[in-house]
């Protein structure tokens, strides 16, 4: 569905629409009143019956919406803090069904808002995906390196030391459900306190694979693929600039 709103966006698309109803006439009629009894009034209803493109997941805490009116095509000149968060997968990069490891850069604005400069994320080694945070963190100019414990612990640290031992590094750990650590991040959002800075106003967006993410999480949980490696280093990002070192997760739902 992003692929296809991309296609619709474009200036020399030719976009042609029918209703279910627009076809009644060649439709046998027990399957028109099948239809209608079971989608009618309903949001796939819109879709199956009406035609309408819906790719917002209900319960989402994100939407498409969201992230289309907080993109920017640079951000600020002047950043109070960048960091660079790592989401691991606790597997060693070997098979091909291993989840990704997020890898997002992000900063702190003088305007008080965050800006997510970068995606990262890849599948690979310990090693590896090591390597490509530091390169992120002396891309951006990044203060310090953000870091999940829960896979790995110390080895975390000591895999990131490896690629430079010079690289600052703040191991955090989830205490909570991802959806209950995403809420607030959906909710700064909501504020437009977050923005996503794109490089051009281009019809590719580099952030799609992260946003298709953020439009799966619900607040029952995530109902994508495998696991939003590049939604939870988002979160860790934005959580360490915007909601404090001393935030705490179990705290989310007061927010």
């Amino acid at each position: 569905i992003p692929v296809l709103k991309e296609i619709l966006g474009l200036s020399q698309t030719i976009k042609t629409h029918g209703r279910t109803m627009d076809n009644a006439a060649n439709l046998a009629e027990p399957f028109i009143r099948q239809i209608t009894e079971r989608y009618a009034g309903t949001r796939l209803g819109r879709q199956e019956l009406d035609a309408e493109i819906l790719d917002d997941v209900p319960g989402a805490l994100w939407t498409r919406e969201m992230f289309d009116r907080n993109r920017v095509s640079r951000s600020p000149v002047d950043f109070s803090r960048i960091v660079v968060a790592v989401d691991p997968s606790g597997s060693d990069g070997q098979s091909e069904t291993a989840d990704d490891i997020g890898i997002v850069g992000a900063g702190k604005g003088d305007d008080g808002k965050a800006y997510v400069l970068a995606d990262r994320t890849m599948n690979g080694s310990p090693a590896s995906w090591a390597r490509r945070a530091v390169e992120l963190y002396h891309d951006i100019d990044a203060d310090c390196i953000v870091a999940e414990r829960n896979f790995g612990g110390a080895m975390v640290e000591h895999v990131i030391k490896t690629a430079d031992k010079d690289v600052p590094v703040k191991l955090v750990t989830a205490s909570r459900g991802k959806s209950v650590r995403a809420e607030p991040v959906a909710a700064l959002y909501e504020q437009d306190r977050v923005k996503h800075v794109s490089g051009h106003r281009g019809w590719q967006n580099k952030f799609s694979p992260m946003e298709d993410e953020c439009c799966q999480m619900t607040t029952d949980g995530y109902i994508g693929e495998k696991s939003p490696n590049r939604l939870d280093a988002l979160v860790w990002a934005v959580s360490e600039l915007m909601l404090g070192s001393g935030y705490r997760y179990d705290l989310a739902k007061s927010l």
